[in-house]
């Protein structure tokens, strides 16, 4: 046995591991990370969300259900590398796609099905309450959530007893502890940074301003009580056991950090936790945060403020389009090679047409795309059309038609950017990518350092994306010294060998992506027109 392997085996024996479980919108991840704070072991399980009644939502059965098989995948992997059971580990930490709306009775009953992130219902109640607080409230949010449910006159609002996330739902499940590290919280209802706690004035100003309706909660009652990441969020159960592990193999007793939104796992994930340090997660959606210096000045609608999961504050700017819409048109592409008889591998496919798009004209050869699969709060619309635009002189060619399609993944992103950087003047040194977006090598890299103007890196631990980060959140509240921060401890015990690659921005590719931006802040009343025709 080689020495990596056998530091594995003893640490999983001596329970010097901590596990991490991410459930993203297109999968659920588990990392299981040693004494060193790198992955060891991993696995996961695909699972899609459904469209329901105008919703896009999540089962309960197919929440636990993929849960467990991405634990169960994890310890099949410890037990054929290391050749032992998983019967304990140091702590353990759960992750979700940020926010959205999940809301239960006294009896514990889910109210109303898991409304997410993607859904764009609540503009009504985003714009009020934004007025309300005089602080952004983005449509995805779970008070955005509650308070739509509220002028819709739902009937299941009169019987809300506690409301959550998705990472809030399975880690209270799992420990019977209604709580939420301070990040994903931010996403919930907006925090006062002073008390690293929800803003008790804004709460006063929700129960009063529905004060008239005469429910029998108010909003304190039903919040989860937020946490700092590196305090202890209670134990897994006997209870727990049985949902996570159908083996039942783990033990009970096991501590668990403060649950996460995959936004805060992905600062940690890319050691981007400090001021003027900046991280984007491109997958299903695309966000970016950078870790502010000071406020802004004012009020955007298309910038979110949330924290870091040791509650500094974060500018942040949230698509729900990125790369479903090339996505299905690498399917198309892979059907017509297979049509033509020939057998090409997903990887093989993906790389050499995203690497194509290195070699079109820097914006595009005057093409013109939307990937909106769904609806995008950013440029305003509540449903999406995808599509591709083109005039008589366009250069229509294969490198440029790839190329817009990954402009466009990023085009509402940028929209957001332009606000930091240009109006309120933000400064980043840097940014770290992760997700699906950066898969094939420098493409995504060089695409995202065009929309950013500023260098990107992808470090090798990116794959393990946000499931490492709360993998990394568990470890810190058992492992960090008395007072250590989570950004020194990010530095010193997990990031302090790791390498990765860095790709600076091509003068020519930023501006062809503005010329691109030109064509995109253009073109919406097109995509407007489509969505309006096609209901």
């Amino acid at each position: 046995m080689t020495h990596e392997l056998n530091d594995g085996r003893n640490a999983i024996i001596n329970g010097q591991t901590t596990i991490g479980i991410e459930l993203g919108s297109t999968r659920i991840k588990t990392v299981l990370i040693g004494a060193d704070n790198a992955p060891i072991a991993s696995g996961s399980h695909d699972w899609e969300n459904s469209y329901i009644n105008n919703i896009w939502t999540y089962s309960l059965e197919d929440i636990w259900k993929g849960v467990q098989n991405s634990y169960q995948e994890m310890t099949k992997e410890v037990r054929e590398k290391f050749g032992v059971g998983l019967k304990t580990t140091g702590a353990i930490g759960f992750s979700g796609m940020m926010h959205g709306y999940m809301v239960f009775d006294k009896e514990e009953n889910l109210l109303t099905p898991f409304r997410t992130w993607r859904n764009t219902i609540t503009a009504q109640a985003s714009e009020e309450l934004t007025k309300l607080f005089s602080y952004p409230i983005p449509q995805r949010w779970s008070i955005a959530h509650l308070y739509q449910a509220i002028l819709n006159n739902e009937e299941h609002v009169s019987k809300v007893d506690f409301m959550t996330t998705l990472a809030g739902y399975i880690h209270w499940k799992l420990t019977g502890k209604k709580v939420l590290g301070v990040g994903e919280a931010s996403g919930v209802f907006p925090i006062d940074l002073n008390t690293k706690d929800f803003n008790s004035n804004m709460i006063k100003q929700f129960n009063e301003a529905n004060g008239s309706r005469n429910f029998s909660w108010k909003l304190e009652n039903i919040l989860p009580k937020v946490l700092v990441a590196g305090t202890k969020a209670g134990n897994l159960t006997e209870e727990g056991v049985k949902l996570l592990d159908i083996t039942g193999e783990l033990q009970a007793g096991i501590p668990l950090c403060p649950p996460e939104g995959d936004a805060g796992t992905g600062m940690v994930a890319t050691n981007s936790v400090a001021v003027r340090t900046g991280n984007v997660s491109a997958g299903t959606s695309v966000f970016a945060m950078v870790v502010l210096e000071k406020e802004l000045s004012k009020v955007y609608p298309e910038i979110d403020l949330v924290t870091t999961p040791d509650g500094s504050l974060v500018g942040m700017v949230h698509s729900n389009n990125c790369t479903s819409d090339y996505d299905a048109w690498m399917g198309i592409f892979a059907e017509a090679v297979k049509t033509l008889g020939f057998d090409v591998k997903k990887p093989q496919l993906y790389d050499t047409l995203l690497g194509a798009a290195l070699q079109g004209d820097p914006d595009c050869g005057g093409l013109l795309a939307y990937g909106y699969i769904s609806g995008e709060h950013i440029t305003h619309f509540e449903e999406g059309r995808p599509m591709v635009v083109r005039s008589s002189n366009s250069n229509f060619n294969l490198a440029n038609f790839i190329r817009v399609n990954l402009f466009t993944s990023l085009g509402a992103l940028k929209t957001g950017l332009d606000i930091l950087f240009q109006k309120e003047a933000v400064k980043v040194d840097g940014v770290t990518g992760h997700g699906g977006f950066f898969k094939t090598k420098e493409v995504g890299q060089k695409i995202m350092a065009a929309a950013f103007d500023v260098p990107v890196s992808v470090m090798k631990t990116a794959g393990e994306g946000g499931a490492w980060g709360i993998a990394l959140l568990a470890s810190y509240m058992i492992n960090k010294k008395d007072s250590q921060s989570l950004g020194d401890f990010l530095e010193v015990n997990a990031f302090g060998k790791s390498q990765g690659e860095t790709v600076k921005p091509d003068p020519k590719d930023v501006a062809g992506f503005n010329e691109f931006m030109k064509r995109y802040t253009k073109g919406l009343d097109i995509e407007r027109a489509a969505v309006s025709s096609l209901n």
